[in-house]
Parts: structure tokens; C-alpha cells; sequence
């Protein structure tokens, strides 16, 4: 049997193979030997063929990190780091990402800008509207202003009180029901609120009743809103019909000036009641170009 083996070219493992058949006893004829004989000389070839191939990528890869290395070193000794370069290019790329951010940040920016500017228009237009509305209470000698980011019309004290007094003359209680008036026939100003707020010059109020020139300023205002919420009775030229819920009274004494109070004109100015109209949340923007 070693001879009929010897003529064949066998890796060790077909012989093995070979060996194991003829162990059995079993027989098999020489087509199936030579069958299985073939099978594991190729499998073996592969298999070398495999580790060669692997050899070879090895030492390919060996070769160009080497060649890399070589011309890292060469780069280096000419004034090229390449790894300083991969940092900057990485921040290029960084820097391109976060302009193309800004970009969309502004661009969002801008549109929120517009729509912000169209608001304030339409908010702008509106508060003209109301001024031309009060504008007419300058024919009766009132002033219409915006003080402190608010629109006020100013009743002038010495028109509406005598000296020291908290009783409306009757030349204010015409001033008080024009103001009145105005309001009630419009459907946009007699839904908003309004502060009905007192001023005195700074003159200290001695004695009295009041007390001192805030117990002042609190009543007189209190005496305008009192008018101005009581029933509209034409017959007896008194009451505003305005609503009690919309209007409330705020006493400032002399801690709101208009004027100097170091000339006699400038402390009548100070002495007056302010009917300042409250803004919506909405509204509460700069009126200083209005």
C-alpha cells in the first residue's frame, strides 16, 4: 500500500488522510483515493496560498508606514508639521460650521426683528389714534403728553381747586366732564384703564386735615375719580359715567415735578391732577420719538 501512495505528490495531511483510509480496512478504491488525495492537495494550497498573500500585505503595510514616516520627517525638516496642519484645517472646518451657525442665527434674528418692528408699528398706530382722541381736550386748555412711557393729560390744579382746597370749582368740574365725556363715547378708550394721579408743588402743607402735601395730592385725585364714575345727570351738570373698575387714584405729593418749583409758574404747574392712561403688557415700549 506505501507503494501505491509513493507515486502520488502528498502534503502531509492527504497523507494522513491516506493513512487513515487504509487503517480502516475498509477498502475504498483508487478513484475515491485519488479523489480525496486531490481535495486535501488543493485545500493545502489555498491554505498557502492565503499565508503568502497575508506575507505579503504585511509587508506592504510595513513598507508604506515606513515610507510615511520617511516623508513625515522630511516634510518636518522643511517647515511642514503635519499634524499643526490637521489641527488647522479641523479648525477651518470648525470655523466654517459656526459661521454657517451665525448665519441662521441672524437670518432667525432678522425675521424675528420684523415681526417685532411690524408689532411696534401696529402698537405705534394705535397709541396715535388715542392721541388724536384726547387731542381735542387741548382746546379746553389740558395738555396731552407722554411722561415716564405713559400717555397723560394734565388738569391744571389751580383751574380745578382753590388754594388748599379739595373741593372742584366749578370751572373744573367742566374741565373733569369734558375729560369724562370723551372717554365714554369711545369704544376703545373707555375699556382701558386710567390712574387718576395727584401733584403738589413743594410747598409743605401745614396742618390740617390732610396732613402733609401726599394726604394732598391723594384726596384731590380722589375727588376727580369720584366725579368721573358718578351717574351722567345732565340736569345737575355732574357725573362721568365712567367705570369704577377701570380708574383708581394714586397720590404723588411733590415727588413728580413738571417744572421748577423755585419760580411761582413753575410751582402752579406742579400743582395738577394727571389722568394717565395704563398700557397693555403689549404696549410697553419707548413713546420718545411719538
Amino acid at each position: 500500500m506505501i507503494r501505491m501512495f509513493s507515486k502520488y505528490r502528498m502534503t502531509p495531511l492527504a497523507l494522513t488522510c491516506a493513512l487513515a483510509f487504509a487503517a480502516t480496512g475498509c477498502g475504498p478504491s483508487q478513484a475515491d483515493l485519488d479523489a480525496q488525495i486531490d481535495k486535501y492537495n488543493r485545500l493545502a494550497q489555498e491554505n498557502q496560498a492565503e499565508k503568502d498573500a497575508h506575507a505579503q500585505t504585511e509587508a506592504e503595510l510595513a513598507e508604506t508606514k515606513q515610507k510615511i514616516k520617511d516623508l513625515t520627517a522630511e516634510l518636518k525638516r522643511m517647515g511642514v508639521d503635519l499634524e499643526e496642519v490637521g489641527i488647522n484645517l479641523q479648525k477651518v472646518g470648525s470655523e466654517k460650521e459656526q459661521l454657517a451657525q451665525n448665519m441662521q442665527d441672524l437670518q432667525a434674528a432678522l425675521e424675528e426683528y420684523k415681526k417685532r418692528a411690524a408689532q411696534l408699528e401696529k402698537i405705534k398706530a394705535r397709541f396715535e389714534a388715542l392721541r388724536n382722541k384726547l387731542n381735542q381736550l387741548t382746546q379746553l386748555g389740558l395738555k396731552v403728553e407722554i411722561r415716564h412711557n405713559r400717555m397723560v393729560i394734565r388738569l391744571p390744579g389751580d383751574v380745578l381747586y382753590a388754594s388748599g382746597s379739595t373741593q372742584l370749582q366749578a370751572k373744573g368740574l367742566e374741565v373733569v366732564a369734558a375729560v369724562a365725556d370723551v372717554i365714554r363715547n369711545d369704544d376703545q378708550l373707555k375699556k382701558r384703564y386710567f390712574q387718576v394721579a395727584g401733584h403738589t408743588d413743594n410747598v409743605p402743607l401745614k396742618g390740617g386735615k390732610y396732613g402733609d402735601n401726599w394726604g394732598l395730592s391723594a384726596m384731590r385725585a380722589r375727588e376727580v375719580l369720584i366725579y368721573m364714575v358718578a351717574p351722567v345727570d345732565s340736569e345737575k351738570n355732574s357725573g362721568g359715567g365712567l367705570s369704577s373698575k377701570l380708574l383708581h387714584v394714586a397720590g404723588y405729593g411733590d415727588s413728580d415735578p413738571v417744572a421748577s418749583n423755585d419760580t411761582k409758574e413753575g410751582r402752579e404747574q406742579n400743582r395738577r391732577v394727571e389722568l394717565v392712561l395704563m398700557p397693555d403688557v403689549e404696549e410697553m415700549i419707548s413713546l420718545k420719538d411719538m
